[in-house]
């Protein structure tokens, strides 16, 4: 049997492409095999406007802003991180601290200012924010200005680390 090099380029070529069409169908359908046997989500659809928040009791104190308010609207069932809202009142300080777990905020009203670590921003509505675990930060309101809410994701359970405690 004769095969011209031209024959066996087109050989080749033709067994990539048998092998990626298996491949592709082996992962498509492990795929769908997986999206059959995972759980449905545990949560439940949720739209809830600003103004419909129903807020907590105020608060605060011990390196908390005195008059802060929440409402909590879950918590994710694998790490146990919460999603909450909270209010902090116009002119007021939240103490240098640090949590465990990282941070998700994102500023819906308002504005603050944020020290992370050795470096402080300013940010104002729709702004976002990351905070690392461990990494210590405090807030500040402006005085004379609206409250700042913020909405927040922790990535495990809540807990506080004051630095001057």
């Amino acid at each position: 049997m004769f095969y011209s090099p031209q024959g066996l380029e087109t050989n080749t070529v033709i067994k990539k492409i048998y092998l990626a069409l298996a491949l592709s169908s082996t992962l498509i359908a492990n795929s769908i095999l997986q999206a059959e046997e995972s759980p449905t989500s545990k949560y439940e659809p949720l739209a809830i406007p600003l103004a419909d928040i129903e807020w907590g009791p105020p608060g605060g104190g011990n390196g908390a802003p005195v008059g802060v308010q929440t409402a909590r609207q879950g918590t994710d069932p694998v790490t146990g991180g919460i999603t909450y809202y909270a209010k902090f009142p116009a002119g007021s300080h939240f103490d240098m601290h640090w949590h465990t777990h990282d941070e998700f905020v994102v500023v819906v009203q308002g504005s603050v200012t944020i020290v992370l670590g050795e470096d402080s921003h300013s940010v104002s509505a729709g702004s976002y924010i990351v905070i690392p675990g461990k990494l210590n930060h405090s807030w500040d309101v402006p005085e004379g200005g609206e409250d700042a809410v913020i909405v927040v994701r922790r990535g495990g359970p809540a807990d506080f680390h004051f630095l001057d405690r």
